[in-house]
């Protein structure tokens, strides 16, 4: 009984996990500020990215970031609503 209790707890952290990206200047990226999985977090900052293309560089308040770095830049959140 106590185990299936514990497995009922975690199955809600996995369920209520979401996921958020936020751009080097700390903002969220798209209007939706969370995904259901990882994987749309990625897919999103990918298409986020591709706006910047034609300029060659994501201009931040700390200055210009080439494309291929940014992703190091920005930061991918796990929401838990655990408490």
């Amino acid at each position: 009984m106590i185990y299936l209790l514990y497995l009922c707890i975690e199955l809600k952290k996995l369920i209520m996990k979401k996921y958020q990206v936020l751009s080097p200047d700390g903002f969220t990226i798209e209007f939706k500020p969370y995904y259901r999985s990882m994987k749309k977090a990625k897919e999103a900052f990918m298409n986020w990215i591709r706006r910047y293309e034609v300029q060659g560089y994501y201009s931040s308040n700390n200055g210009r970031i080439p494309l291929n770095e940014v992703e190091n830049y920005c930061q991918f959140k796990t929401i838990t609503n655990e408490k």
